[in-house]
């Protein structure tokens, strides 16, 4: 398994898995090389997108793994390799989050990441359960 940085190569695949991005976020994350594609045998099996908050602090906004692959632990290696690259790039500390109703937190305690706050959006266009977020010195 790797992980590559997104490129226009990439468009379809990561558009038809990611509705959070058009056309114009998608040239913004292959511009800022943002987003990386995650491989497995010459295919395409997930996407890590993410951005850096406050000039030095990574986030992770958005990790997926194709339903075929997924309980193969692809999405642990896909987050050790991203922090790995966060920390060639002089990153000190990572950031991410999940649902508070999504498995992925458990996934991200096992990788040492500590829970560190959450939100809560009720009343607000932005309704859903409380994302909590996640901290972890690189």
């Amino acid at each position: 398994m790797e992980i590559k940085v997104v490129t226009d190569r990439d468009k379809k695949f990561v558009m038809g898995i990611d509705s959070h991005v058009d056309d114009t976020g998608y040239a913004n994350r292959v511009y800022t090389k943002s987003a990386y594609v995650i491989w497995e045998e010459g295919q395409r099996i997930g996407v890590i997108v993410h951005c850096i908050l406050w000039d030095y602090l990574p986030f992770i906004n958005y990790l997926y793994i194709i339903e075929d692959y997924r309980g193969r632990g692809y999405a642990k290696q896909a987050v050790i390799c991203w922090e790995n690259e966060m920390r060639s790039q002089g990153y000190q500390m990572a950031l991410l989050s999940t649902q508070a109703d999504e498995g992925a937190q458990h996934l991200y305690r096992k990788l040492g990441y500590i829970d560190c706050g959450g939100l809560v959006f009720h009343g607000t266009p932005f309704d859903q359960p409380m994302e909590m977020f996640f901290r972890k010195v690189l």
